[in-house]
């Protein structure tokens, strides 16, 4: 199937971040692009106002009639989060539509153009907007598909000028459902390999097997930028013409040293074999985002960028929406959201946010993401949550699962050691905070929790303490 040659395509889940990115691409190409949703968003009002025709009716009258005249150039793009019930999915497979995964359509993109995928348990979406801010700022042709909306381009999707030429690819590698194995990298990066997903995968082993599949299909003579934590998980790949490169805040080829936790930055030294690159600042806080950004720097080296375009690329970086996210920065009170949702995302957010604020108490807000994963690394949640001084906890949010017997986010209270934990409901919390008047306040979540970001920010901004 040759992409360029379609005249329709139609998304089942349109509002989804990473199929969002995907129509986009294929209305930036030319092709005529519709969707369904369940829910209205923001984003899919930004897809209507970019000119597709967005549904919210599960029903076949609703399907746009260029989608209903012919087969031959349309196709019909599909995420797994879609019901097995969906009357339109059902009605596209019962008359034979041509019809693709997310994932495999990225998939054959990236067959065709050089392509920089990123991988990982943590840190992907950050990551790879920052190999794509770097190559872009130093004016390279990329194309990039990313997991969440960048603060640098407000969007998901980074286009390239097909004026220009060829473009590099810069894609997030989902290990959902396996979705990374459709993808074609000539460079790829691994920024953590921690077991998550194991609804999916069974078990932390057969994780990392995933990920090994994934370093199997770099190209040859290819490059493989991987994390040193994820390096002594997984070992060595067996192919021999594999570049690989190890990264670390102090282990690896590549490090940042002399790190500082700054309110208004993190100031770090960048340093491999051959170069180093003294007193960078990344206005995205956070030492795992100064990790993260290690590969990307990298790229960027290898991609022909000097040292003073990348000192402007890092500073300039204003990162991703929900990750590190500062609203509120004033002398007595601050207010932080991030979309952390598995126990080491928790333990590196709190820790660095602890750095940056040492002397003020800490207060988090965290809405357990699935009742799978609540259930399988409850311990952990509990853990990385006690570096808290106070924490307070929302209901699950059950996004596509059914609930679990006995499985809440009560359960996570009694391994919490803070000196100060609770479980409150969202139509209460704004009064709690009233009551309690935080002075470093952090939500932490992947649910729904965004909805509360915006009427906390606004309460912390105009409350007296």
């Amino acid at each position: 199937m040759n992409l360029k040659k379609l005249h329709t395509v139609h998304f089942l889940g349109i509002g989804g971040i990473g199929m969002s990115a995907l129509a986009r691409w294929f209305n930036h190409i030319g092709v005529k692009v519709s969707g369904y949703d369940k829910t209205p968003s923001p984003l899919t009002a930004s897809l209507a106002g970019e000119g597709m025709a967005i549904g919210f009716e599960d029903r076949v009258d609703t399907i746009p009639e260029n989608v209903m005249e012919g087969k031959e150039n349309t196709l019909i793009i599909w995420t797994p989060a879609m019901p097995k019930d969906s009357v339109q999915l059902n009605f596209f497979i019962e008359n034979e539509f041509p019809m693709k995964k997310r994932a495999a359509v990225l998939g054959m993109i990236t067959a065709n153009m050089p392509t920089i995928a990123v991988a990982g348990t943590h840190g992907k979406t950050t990551t790879s907007s920052m190999i794509a801010h770097l190559l872009k700022f130093g004016g390279k042709n990329i194309a990039a598909f990313l997991g969440g909306l960048t603060q640098n381009y407000e969007s998901n999707l980074i286009l390239h000028d097909e004026a220009f030429g060829e473009a590099i690819v810069v894609v997030e590698a989902d290990e959902f459902d396996r979705s990374f194995l459709h993808l074609h990298p000539n460079v790829a990066v691994l920024t953590s390999a921690d077991p998550d997903h194991l609804d999916i995968y069974g078990d932390g082993d057969h994780m990392l097997d995933g990920f090994r599949q994934f370093v199997d299909l770099i190209a040859e003579e290819g490059q493989l930028y991987i994390q040193s934590k994820a390096l002594g998980k997984l070992g060595l790949p067996s192919s021999s013409s594999l570049k690989v490169r190890e990264y670390g805040l102090d282990k690896g080829e590549i490090q940042a040293r002399g790190i500082q936790a700054l309110p208004s930055a993190f100031r770090f030294d960048y340093v491999n074999k051959v170069i180093e690159i003294k007193d960078l600042e990344l206005h995205m806080h956070g030492f795992h985002n100064v990790e993260n950004i290690l590969p990307a720097i990298s790229i960027a080296l290898e991609n022909g960028l000097n040292e003073s375009v990348i000192r402007e690329g890092v500073r300039t970086y204003r990162g991703v929406k929900r990750r590190f996210e500062i609203w509120v920065q004033e002398e007595d009170r601050v207010f932080i959201d991030d979309y952390a949702h598995h126990p080491e995302e928790i333990r590196a957010f709190l820790t660095s946010v602890k750095a940056m604020y040492p002397d003020k108490r800490l207060t988090a807000i965290f809405q357990p993401h699935l009742y799978t994963r609540t259930r399988d690394f409850a311990e952990g949640f509990s853990e990385s949550l006690s570096l808290a001084d106070e924490v307070v906890l929302l209901d699950i949010y059950p996004a596509r699962e059914l609930p679990i017997d006995g499985v809440t986010a009560s359960m996570l209270l009694k391994g919490i050691t803070s000196s100060k934990k609770s479980l409150q409901a969202k139509e209460g919390l704004l009064d709690y905070l009233e009551k309690n008047s935080p002075e470093v306040l952090v939500t932490i979540g992947a649910g729904d929790i965004d909805r509360l970001v915006s009427p906390i920010a606004n309460w912390m901004k105009h409350h007296e303490n």
